[in-house]
């Protein structure tokens, strides 16, 4: 009876620990964001074990259901598409109703795109908030307009057909002279860390056709 978390590489498949590839052999099953996507690692792994799909649009129908398995002694691991679980990711839910009836939660350390774009960036490190992706219409504005007056150093998750305008509105509400970087495709065979002012990461990513994941790192008010 327990529930393991755990983080699956962001990119290149030798950042996987051996604690991590220990307990998937051991769990009765894997809970996965996309089971396509978790059963290619799984089998370059040399790993077979059962997998059931547990993402954003099917967990609050499906949780009940896995606590009920827990309860009666199974053992699940739970893994997104890249990452650590629960961080802008499906996850958050199962661990607390698993909190609330009392089933092992273990959360294993791993991978996870934000550090190492935060400590590639130069900016400050001692003291940041992780904003995620931020509201695409609702809410968007007065989130930027709060943000303006954040003096901690800023991470953002983003898509790379917003990059451009995501990086237009934090100019346009936190000045384009603040200094800020973009990681894009970390730890792949194409990772780009772009560093500047906001104004210059806008000149160069205009010329740019963008793609991968991406992390927006932003300086603080100073």
């Amino acid at each position: 009876m327990k529930l393991y978390i755990v983080p699956t590489p962001i990119g290149n498949l030798e950042d996987i620990t051996l604690r991590a590839i220990n307990v998937l052999k051991s769990v009765d099953v894997v809970l996965a964001e996309d089971t396509r996507t978790s059963g290619n690692l799984l089998k370059h792994l040399g790993i077979n074990k059962p997998m059931q799909s547990y993402h954003i649009h099917n967990e609050h129908q499906t949780i009940t259901r896995l606590l009920e398995r827990m309860l009666k002694g199974e053992t699940m691991a739970l893994v997104s598409d890249a990452g650590t679980p629960a961080i802008s990711d499906p996850g958050f839910l199962l661990v607390r109703e698993c909190i609330k009836y009392q089933i092992v939660v273990e959360c294993l350390p791993g991978p996870t795109a934000f550090v190492p774009a935060l400590v590639n960036s130069g900016l400050p490190c001692d003291r940041f908030t992780f904003e995620g992706f931020l509201p695409h219409k609702k809410g968007r504005q007065t989130r930027l307009k709060a943000l303006a007056e954040e003096e901690r150093t800023m991470i953002f998750y983003e898509s790379p057909h917003r990059l451009l305008k995501s990086l237009q509105q934090f100019a346009e509400y936190l000045g384009g002279d603040r200094p800020a970087s973009v990681a894009r495709e970390l730890t792949k065979v194409y990772e780009e860390n772009v560093r500047g002012t906001l104004d210059e990461i806008i000149a160069y990513f205009t010329e740019k056709n963008v793609k991968g994941e991406i992390v927006i790192v932003i300086a603080g008010k100073a």
